[in-house]
């Protein structure tokens, strides 16, 4: 029983060739994945910064037009007080 295990290792070992992690492979990996982070973060940050310089547009677009329809309001409020008052000194 045990020469059959000797030779089934034996065959084993000469049919699989064993790999072992050694630091090399090791620093091949930690370059690799440095190499996709150096591309990968600063693709993140910049598209951050466009979302977040997007808000900020869009919010001071909406108080853009309030703004915009509060002067024709107040305008039109100026010209009502405008014609009353002219309408006001011709009577008087």
């Amino acid at each position: 029983m045990s020469e059959k295990h000797e030779l089934l290792d034996e065959v084993d070992s000469v049919i699989t060739n064993k790999k072992s992690l050694d630091f090399n492979y090791f620093l091949y990996i930690v370059f690799s994945l440095l190499f996709v982070a150096m591309f990968a973060f600063p693709k993140i940050y910049i598209t951050q910064q466009i979302y977040y310089k997007s808000r900020e547009i869009a919010k001071l677009k909406i108080e853009y037009e309030t703004l915009k329809e509060e002067n024709r309001l107040i305008s039109a409020s100026v010209e009502s007080i405008k014609f009353k008052n002219q309408i006001l000194d011709t009577l008087f």
